[in-house]
């Protein structure tokens, strides 16, 4: 399949001067907006709590917001490509406690990390081939997968978390450089390559194909299942690895943190720009929408807001983006 049909099939072509405008106005929106609001919760936060405007709490920042990260990467494939992953929520756990397990059990840890994104990347095709094959829901496949992997991640703990024994199993955590962590590295690596799959390559033009209008990708000769699969086994791998970077972070592996990744990470995407209906995303606004999330939780931390609360606010966030994203919809539709 050529490059211009390819190309010719995207919601967004090149070619014409007037769709150009159109993503150029969305673009700008998505950066100007979303940049004024996260510079409205970092003036509020400086106003709220004097610790929060440090170059420390800047580093926390951009250290805790890696796993949600790295799953908001994988989450952006999926719903670019017109679907969603709800068992990110319990793949993360998963690979944490499988990690530790594997680590404990004097695994090395390259083929700990390996058989951990390797678990992922099955719990990723599972949902790839159910839903294209068997044509259910992305909604209700990945709500499944996501109560066996969250099941999976308590039973063989027993509900119990589970330090690392092994002194090598941390290697993550260790420092880089500057006193940056290597999964913090890892991060940005993933970020560049992911950014560069889907900007420069064939593969990620596909994606945009496949979400804006699937039945003409496959009258173009696209094999949109196959695409389909490989999102949510990419996606899958990417929140398997997450998990073994919460294992790093805690030093031990636990079935309960990172649960709430699936909201988390639609959260960030939308905010990022990305339409829920598909086709339309990039990498550079979901890691704004990452930033903005984990800002907020830095910052009512430091306030000492109870965590329950954090989810509240998190839901309110999302609606602020999709009401946000559909005005950013509407304004290019007008200007095009």
């Amino acid at each position: 399949m050529s490059q211009a049909v390819i190309e010719s099939t995207a919601p967004e072509s090149a070619a014409d001067p007037a769709i150009r405008r159109q993503r150029l106005v969305r673009v700008l929106l998505q950066f100007f907006g979303m940049g004024f609001f996260y510079l409205l919760i970092v003036v509020s936060l400086s106003f709220a709590s004097p610790f929060f405007l440090t170059w420390t709490n800047a580093a926390n920042v951009l250290t805790n917001v890696t796993v949600l990260g790295i799953v908001a990467l994988g989450q952006s494939l999926a719903i670019i490509s017109g679907g969603f992953d709800l068992s990110v929520g319990g793949v993360l756990p998963l690979g944490s406690v499988l990690f530790a397990l594997f680590s404990n059990a004097g695994v090395s840890v390259p083929v700990a990390i390996a058989l951990v994104i390797l678990i992922g990347a099955i719990v990723g095709l599972i949902n790839g081939l159910i839903i294209t094959k068997i044509k259910i829901s992305p909604l209700i496949v990945t709500l499944g997968t996501l109560s066996i992997t969250a099941g999976l991640a308590y039973a063989v703990t027993d509900g119990v978390t589970v330090p690392l024994t092994n002194a090598d199993a941390g290697v993550l955590a260790d420092p880089a450089f500057a006193n940056v962590p290597w999964y913090v590295v890892s991060f940005v690596v993933l970020a560049l390559a992911s950014s560069f799959l889907l900007s420069a390559t064939v593969y990620g033009r596909m994606l945009y194909s496949v979400g804006g209008n699937p039945e003409a990708s496959r009258l173009a000769g696209i094999r949109v299942d196959l695409v389909t699969i490989s999102v949510y086994v990419l996606c899958g791998s990417l929140a398997a690895f997450a998990g073994v970077v919460v294992s790093n972070e805690l030093l031990a592996g636990s079935a309960t943190v990172g649960s709430d990744a699936a909201l988390s990470s639609i959260t960030a995407v939308v905010l990022g720009g990305a339409s829920l209906s598909g086709g339309v995303g990039n990498m550079g606004g979901t890691l704004i929408g990452v930033l903005i999330l984990g800002t907020m939780a830095n910052g009512l931390a430091l306030l000492h807001v109870p965590s329950f609360y954090q989810q509240i606010v998190t839901g309110t966030i999302l609606l602020i983006g999709v009401s946000f994203a559909r005005l950013r919809e509407v304004l290019a539709r007008e200007e095009g």
